[in-house]
């Protein structure tokens, strides 16, 4: 269970660096408001991390970080396939998320597995809100004044850290 926590950490971290790069790619592309949302999805993919680097601890599990393999976008991808690529990356951590929750639960690890229901919960809030996004700039297609007004709403996004209870 150690190793795969592990990994999964790692999978949190290259999340993380995912969307700082689409971030960066979306700046270059002048969608500011979407580069500020998908900074604020870093944060909060950094935040995913540091609970499950925290747990690890608390646990006293060694912890192992890798290298992060970079990422960057390739040119000519539209805004809208930037959203699209992000709820694929989605989906494959949501089949992480829930291969580890399986794991716990045949291990009957019932911290890990509480821990994941905490992640597999978010993974179901994560994907919807990438689907509206990407709804929304499906139905203006490639009006400029819907992109514009999109990437303004988005750019209203404040980061408010998820792993924090109300």
């Amino acid at each position: 269970m150690q190793k795969a926590l592990n990994g999964q950490l790692n999978k949190e971290f290259h999340s993380a660096y995912i969307y700082l790069g689409i971030a960066a790619y979306a700046a270059s592309e002048g969608f500011n408001g979407c580069a500020k949302w998908f900074h604020t999805q870093y944060q909060e993919e950094t935040t995913h991390a540091m609970k499950l680097y925290r747990y690890l601890e608390d646990q006293g599990a060694q912890i192992k970080l890798h290298d992060i393999e970079a990422f960057n976008v390739k040119n000519d991808k539209s805004i809208v396939e930037l959203f699209e690529m992000a709820l694929e990356h989605e989906q494959l951590m949501t089949k992480w998320l829930n291969d580890l929750s399986d794991m716990a639960m045949q291990e009957k690890d019932h911290a890990t597995y509480k821990l994941m229901q905490w992640y597999v919960d978010e993974q179901v809030e994560e994907e919807a809100l990438f689907g509206e996004i990407i709804d929304k700039f499906k139905i203006v297609g490639s009006d400029g004044y819907g992109l514009y007004s999109i990437d303004k709403e988005l750019g209203a996004r404040v980061f408010v850290d998820p792993t924090v209870e109300a």
